[in-house]
């Protein structure tokens, strides 16, 4: 699986930077001194999606297969850290 990192800053509505790799990604947020959440995500694959077929999610009612759902939905299971002023904790 392909997979990109993208970093949401503290408060933001929408991440401020993809990077290919952890490292690349660990190594801006540091330089700045950002704060927020830094998440694995799949390529060519929506979460819905991917939790599904990864087994981290089972789709159990209508709701969870409504638009509204799957529009808004992300996986406690994705690979993720949170920073704060830089550091991960």
């Amino acid at each position: 699986m392909t997979e990109v990192w993208v970093f949401n800053g503290q408060g933001a509505r929408f991440p401020s930077a993809i990077f290919s790799n952890r490292e690349a990604a660990e190594k801006w947020i540091a330089q700045y001194h950002l704060s927020g959440v830094l998440t694995e995500y799949p390529v060519d694959i929506s979460v819905y999606d991917w939790a599904i077929q990864t087994g981290n999610f089972k789709v159990k009612t209508d709701k969870d297969r409504s638009q509204e759902f799957i529009q808004k939905f992300s996986s406690g299971a994705q690979r993720h850290s949170h920073f704060e002023n830089g550091v991960d904790e």
